[in-house]
């Protein structure tokens, strides 16, 4: 796991749209796995500004969400798959029918996991993973005592998930109850995760992500196992870490050449 401490989230959007403009200038087909929520949101608008100013094409490759609530209607604002129109996909030159998100309004929600898994593997895997964070250490949806070895399935919030994302609906009781989320090994199963975390609200979860035991109460510290993981973070989320001068004398001394 590489930690990088940055001065701020525009930044960390920049070295993490590096990463993600190098596999597709490599391999113009590649798979990118789609986050929500605020943290990805520099990493969008950089990815934006280099397709509009630089010409980075989208054309041939395909996305895949990490998660949706469940029960709601088709264009609802706050539906992950249209969050990831308005702020990624029609901001580029992706064909809209390959991106994909899980279908919360399934009659059947197993099938249609099962489903989802088929198509991350018939699509050969996703080679760049975008997560953040949230502040109980869920990534995805995947909430605390979440299976480490978990796959696409229907998951049910804490209220402290619906509380944190209740500033993105009119009111606090419109947040559902119910998500369907790649699970923490379908995640694990990605070639290169890049997990972007700001602010001091972040801390304790970013600690407990690089630092703490690998716990089913911090479902993100699983990433510890994986072999190509990418944190960026800014000071506050760092806070709480107990080697940050280690992290940074790391950072500042990589061979140029090794990339992220």
């Amino acid at each position: 796991m590489e930690v990088v401490i940055l001065s701020g989230k525009e930044e960390a959007g920049a070295l993490a749209a590096d990463a993600i403009e190098a596999l597709f200038r490599a391999k113009p087909d590649g798979v990118l796995g789609l986050a929500t929520g605020s943290s990805p949101l520099p990493i969008y608008d950089e990815l934006a500004r280099r397709h509009q100013e630089q010409g980075l094409s989208f054309t041939r490759a395909q996305g895949f969400a990490l998660d949706e609530y469940v029960g709601l209607v088709s264009g609802h604002p706050q539906s992950y798959r249209e969050v990831l129109r308005r702020e990624f996909t029609e901001r580029v030159d992706i064909d809209p029918d390959r991106v994909h998100a899980p279908d919360g309004t399934a009659t059947d929600i197993g099938q249609a996991c099962a489903a989802y898994e088929a198509a991350i593997k018939a699509a050969g895997g996703v080679d760049v993973q975008i997560l953040g964070i949230g502040t109980d250490g869920h990534i995805g949806f995947n909430e605390p005592v979440s299976s480490l070895a978990s796959r696409t399935r229907i998951k049910t919030l804490t209220e402290q998930t619906r509380q944190d994302n209740a500033r993105f609906f009119d009111a606090a009781e419109e947040v559902p109850h119910h998500v369907v989320t790649q699970g923490l090994g379908t995640i694990m199963e990605a070639r290169h995760i890049l997990l972007i975390a700001t602010g001091a609200q972040k801390a304790g979860a970013v600690q407990a992500l690089v630092e703490g035991p690998v716990s089913a109460l911090c479902p993100a510290s699983v990433l510890q196992l994986h072999p190509h993981v990418t944190v960026l973070i800014d000071s506050a989320s760092a806070g709480q870490l107990k080697l940050t001068e280690y992290y940074r004398h790391t950072w500042a001394n990589k061979p140029h050449w090794q990339g992220l």
